[in-house]
């Protein structure tokens, strides 16, 4: 810091500051590393050598450089297992997906081939699994049905999915680059589990057309408009798709339960889906099951991902649509992609870098989007398998996409005979654990205001759409930030007894204060959005103190303690500016201490510490209460209330 806190005798009174030194050039290319220290280009800017410069920003950029070298044999025994593992699960969950989002079965068997391959080579975490995901495939065949039907309008409806694919992978690369990691973060804990939750149920709802094998259907999303078109469409039931569906939802819970009871049996709970699917196409093939009611996916053709990027589609018409799509998703996709690898991360002292993550998920969505995959990120399902299993690093991704071309090369027609039951019973269970009821409940227990939110997301999404439900709920939590912004938190402060710490007197009921000094505390940056609720605040506890005063003592010192304060404005200068010269004409004096760097900066830089004086700043609270102590010591001595600055004592009291 140019502008130092000289340092303090034990006994001294005050602390002195010496004169600014190039305040504006000098001081912020001293201080750079200390303003940006997450800064990743500086270690590629210190480098002397350019060569060993560019080879470390190679490996930052492109991480597959920097565990390959390094892999082995005992590693890739461990990705082998977890890959096939990952691969099971990923051919049901290919399909059922793609069958929510309204797109060809093969398309999400695609998507589960190109996209890890991506994502070894970018992707930062080493747990990380990559597939659809069911909220996000709902909430495209939601928004891009609005402006094209995949019934009556198949070929475009699947061109703009592409499309929006292209758009999601644009804007996760591009706030990756730009380091914008933050805006994800606009979607909170208590917003996505709601959100989750509100999708979990309609996605179910919507689910009892396959199991009841109904022909006619609503494309709306909400559970009111499901309800009535399964109500609508009664004389469409089958009995036996139902009866099927549900042994194998029986089934697959019962499995969900195992993993839950004997966390190593894991592997019986990932293996289910495609035991589901195996069971349901032997089935329908040997009863003939289109005879009794039973509907297949159909044709699945043999073959890898056919180039697509001709298909992209930026017709105006179409445009906001597909970008509202691919915005949409790309928010909710990487906020869970990021949220899971992080969580598999910590599990084993583990760090993953968020913008590298962005920057991997756009790719893969951008190269995904070219060869006909649509929306991919990295499931919690999934993502949980492949840790379970045992996987070492992003090689199993690799794994997992060598196995996926075999399958699309030579076994995908197998799966044509697959049940559209066995499906939604395979959604139908994932889903069913995303409705997480003992979080609601712990959110209710702790804060009140989260578990709005979650409740406004849960039934925004359940009952009126997906968008307007994720925007209510995340309308509410901004709400609720500008709240802490514009009412941030003070309180005054005393002595903790047998102690020589300052805290909350709320907190510290047995807390002593200081007759004619009041201490207070402010908890954030001022700035111009919360300058006037700090400046009555302060007025008001001053005047709330003199009121409730037994002694009758008046104040006579105010010490602002600024340490939670981290930055400070032009607005908020000028408001403390304003708040001395009311107190002043009191015959109050302001003291303010501990300002950090960056406010101290300010301070000099706009002359406040000129205004109200060196002298009173200080670097504790407990050196500016024995400072105050004494001046009202000299004041009761001279007989007066000192209207002057207070007394500096430089030395020993």
């Amino acid at each position: 810091m140019e502008t130092q806190l000289n340092k303090v005798d034990n006994n001294a009174a005050t602390v002195k500051f010496s004169e600014p030194r190039g305040f504006g050039t000098t001081l912020r290319s001293d201080l750079k590393e200390t303003f940006f220290p997450d800064d990743p280009f500086s270690r590629f800017r210190n480098e002397e050598n350019p060569f060993r410069r560019a080879k470390k920003a190679v490996k930052y950029f492109v991480p597959i450089f920097d565990w390959l070298p390094n892999y082995n044999l005992r590693l890739f025994r461990m990705d082998l297992i977890a890959g096939l593992t990952i691969t099971s699960l990923a051919i049901p969950q290919g399909i059922s997906y793609a069958k929510l989002a309204n797109i060809p079965a093969i398309v999400g068997l695609y998507s589960s081939f190109v996209p890890p391959l991506i994502y070894a080579v970018f992707g930062d975490s080493k747990h990380l699994a990559v597939g659809t995901v069911a909220a996000c495939s709902l909430l495209i065949s939601e928004t891009i049905g609005k402006v094209a039907s995949p019934l009556s309008e198949p070929t475009l409806y699947l061109h703009l999915v592409f499309t929006a694919a292209f758009v999601t992978g644009v804007f996760q690369s591009l706030i990756g680059f730009l380091r914008l990691g933050v805006l994800v973060d606009f979607l909170s804990h208590s917003t996505i589990t709601g959100f989750m939750g509100g999708t979990a149920v309609i996605i179910c709802c919507q689910q009892l057309k396959g199991f009841l094998g109904l022909k006619h259907f609503t494309t709306k999303t909400n559970v009111v408009s499901v309800v009535q078109a399964i109500a609508n469409n009664r004389h469409e039931w089958k009995w036996e798709s139902a009866l099927v569906g549900t042994i194998f939802l029986i089934f697959l819970q019962f499995t969900r339960y195992i993993k839950q009871k004997r966390p190593h049996l894991f592997w019986v709970s990932a293996m289910s889906p495609m035991v589901v699917v195996i069971v349901g196409c032997v089935f329908a093939y040997l009863i003939h099951g289109a005879e009794h009611g039973i509907q297949t996916v159909g044709d699945l053709k043999k073959g890898i991902n056919p180039l697509t990027f001709h298909y992209l589609n930026f017709d105006p018409k179409y445009l906001p649509a597909v970008l509202k799509a691919g915005i949409v998703t790309g928010f909710v996709a990487l906020a869970e992609g990021i949220a899971i690898g992080r969580s598999f991360a910590i599990m084993n002292n583990l760090q993953v870098d968020g913008n590298k993550e962005m920057i991997a998920f756009g790719f893969m969505n951008i190269i995904g989007s070219f060869t006909s995959c649509y929306l991919t990120t990295g499931p919690f399902s999934k993502t949980a398998v492949n840790y379970n299993a045992g996987a070492k690093t992003a090689m199993s991704n690799v794994i997992m996409s060598v196995f996926m071309a075999m399958t699309l090369l030579f076994l995908a027609p197998l799966f044509s005979h697959t049940p559209l039951v066995a499906l939604s019973a395979i959604i139908m269970s994932a889903m069913i654990g995303l409705i997480n009821y003992d979080e609601a409940i712990h959110l209710f227990k702790v804060d009140k205001f989260d578990f709005t939110i979650c409740m406004v997301g849960f039934f925004g999404v359940a009952f009126i759409s997906m968008d307007i439900g994720l925007m209510l709920s995340v309308g509410l939590g901004l709400l609720r930030a500008l709240l802490y912004v514009a009412r941030p938190a003070t309180c005054k402060l005393g002595k903790v007894e047998n102690a020589t710490i300052y805290r909350d007197t709320e907190q510290y009921p047995g807390s002593t204060v200081v007759p004619g000094i009041i201490v207070l505390q402010l908890g954030s940056p001022i700035y111009f959005a919360n300058c006037n609720y700090i400046r009555e605040r302060i007025l008001r506890w001053i005047r709330d103190e003199q009121a409730n005063s037994n002694s009758g003592d008046a104040i006579e010192h105010v010490l602002l303690d600024l340490t939670g304060v981290t930055t400070i404005d032009a607005t908020g200068i000028e408001t403390l500016i304003e708040i001395h010269r009311s107190l002043f004409a009191q015959h109050i004096q302001m003291t303010i201490v501990n300002p950090r760097l960056r406010v101290m900066e300010k301070f000099i830089q706009s002359h406040f510490v000129d205004k109200i004086g060196k002298e009173n700043f200080y670097l504790s609270v407990e050196a500016a209460v024995d400072a105050c102590k004494f001046s009202l010591h000299m004041s009761k001595q001279n007989g007066n209330v000192s209207t002057e600055q207070p007394v500096v004592i430089d030395g020993a009291v």
